[in-house]
């Protein structure tokens, strides 16, 4: 998942989402904790220990080569690029000089957690941030928050009566970690965390028609089988003219290989669900969608209809 870059503190890693610490641990990634530098495990000792401390130890899968991790386990990428002196040089130019102080400190807050590869890139959370504000959102939907950090981003951008409803399934980590810094900011009056299950919680929204096209914008970043049924429902959320953004809907570049190529059974699961969304994203006549390769892949779906 990359290196430490000493001059920005920052860890550049792959895609964030709130599985990928199972098949981190499945496909026998460790870390050496002296250097804060990610390898392949290389021994069987290596490999059966980490799959010991996996959820997915319990699934009895076999361990294929890992498309995801292999793509960047050698590089400082965050991101889709092939450069990472390209990439360092969008960092170094646009993204940390903007970076808001509260932002940077969660930011490196968050590398210390365990599962740190689930937070959102810098450059990310910026793209979340002009999103807000291009379309004047005022009341918007975030499923899956972990510590916060793009929640932190969308909070900052909207206007001081706007609203964010932070949608997870655990609310520790934010309020361990995150909660402290949207607090410092002065935003935490925006923030409106539920926890559930994204299903569950967009479901009850519903259950209000008052709610029925009242929300400018969501995000989604939470658990990606899920991520047509979201769409259904955020679909009636969401006012025409919004938008519905989406997080990892290019899965490391596992969606554009062959389909006999070498995966996890996990990679080829959640791969195999990206692309039925981006199929069906593309023809859906209620949205017109733009792909972007920032970050693990981010879709934005503005609604017509």
């Amino acid at each position: 998942y990359g290196l430490i870059n000493e001059n920005v503190g920052i860890k550049l890693r792959t895609a964030s989402e709130h599985h990928k610490h199972w098949y981190r641990a499945y496909c026998g990634v460790t870390c050496k904790s002296k250097e804060n530098k990610c390898r392949p495990a290389k021994t069987p000792k290596e490999t059966s220990m980490a799959r010991k401390n996996s959820s997915f130890a319990r699934t009895g899968f076999d361990v294929p080569p890992d498309v995801h991790i292999q793509m960047d386990v050698h590089t400082t990428n965050k991101t889709l690029l092939k450069s990472e002196a390209l990439y360092q040089y969008i960092l170094d130019t646009t993204v940390l000089p903007n970076e808001p102080e509260c932002m940077r400190e969660l930011r490196l807050l968050t590398d210390k957690h365990q599962l740190r590869f689930m937070a959102s890139s810098p450059d990310e959370a910026q793209l979340l941030g002009m999103l807000v504000k291009l379309t004047g959102a005022k009341n918007t939907i975030e499923v899956g928050v972990y510590t916060g950090h793009s929640l932190l981003a969308t909070a900052l951008a909207l206007p001081d009566d706007g609203k964010v409803i932070a949608i997870d399934t655990k609310r520790e980590d934010y309020d361990q970690m995150g909660r402290q810094f949207v607090e410092k900011a002065g935003v935490e009056h925006k923030v409106d965390f539920r926890e559930g299950t994204g299903l569950d919680r967009l479901e009850e929204l519903l259950a209000d028609d008052g709610n029925l096209g009242r929300f400018d914008m969501a995000f989604v970043d939470a658990d990606k089988p899920n991520y047509v049924r979201y769409h259904e429902q955020l679909l009636r959320l969401v006012c025409v003219g919004g938008i519905i953004v989406y997080d990892n809907t290019l899965w490391g570049g596992a969606v554009a290989l062959p389909e006999d190529a070498p995966m996890t059974d996990f990679d080829r699961w959640i791969s195999t669900a990206i692309k039925d969304l981006n199929a069906r994203l593309a023809v859906d006549t209620r949205i017109k969608v733009c792909q972007l390769a920032v970050a693990d892949g981010v879709t934005i779906c503005r609604r017509v209809v």
